[in-house]
């Protein structure tokens, strides 16, 4: 097989949506930096709601993006909270993987700490193909064919080999 057409985990992203700032955001961040040992970033809201009691560019929010090895154990302790089972509509159709977990607890290892709570965790995992740093770079920037691109089958074959995943 060509090496080209190898899928590899380009990124993972776990996410927090807290809905505010203050205290539980701070709990939040905590619970994300303790889980993958490196520092979250805050979103921001981009309008204001006035009935969820939003207003625009205030944190609500926070995520972390982990490559290479910290992806890779984050997603293997991720899958095991849900039990390894993925519906084929968690994919895309450029061959991305989200999904989402109701309690952080439910992962194995994780102790309900009362200083933080509780939160749901937010999973997404990008693939893709080596040579695609062609449409990211900045000088000769230049598209990717879509016979190159990442196919849903293709993500699906490697979480089955790789995570050894359930899809129902």
């Amino acid at each position: 097989m060509n090496p080209m057409e190898n899928v590899i985990i380009a990124k993972t992203t776990l996410n927090i949506g807290v809905g505010e700032s203050g205290e539980r955001l701070s709990r939040a961040i905590n619970l994300l930096e303790s889980l993958t040992g490196q520092k979250p970033v805050r979103t921001f809201s981009k309008v204001t709601n006035p009935e969820f009691g939003i207003r625009k560019r205030q944190p609500i929010a926070c995520k972390v993006t982990l490559r290479g090895e910290k992806a890779n154990n984050a997603i293997k302790l991720v899958l095991d909270g849900i039990g390894n089972n993925i519906r084929k509509s968690q994919f895309d159709d450029q061959g991305n993987l989200s999904f989402g977990i109701a309690e952080h607890i439910d992962m194995p290892g994780i102790k309900y700490d009362p200083d933080i709570g509780i939160f749901g965790i937010n999973v997404n995992i990008t693939f893709e193909k080596p040579g695609y740093r062609i449409k990211c770079r900045k000088i000769q920037k230049s598209r990717i064919p879509a016979r190159h691109m990442v196919k849903k089958d293709q993500t699906i074959k490697y979480m089955e080999n790789n995570f050894n995943i359930n899809i129902e």
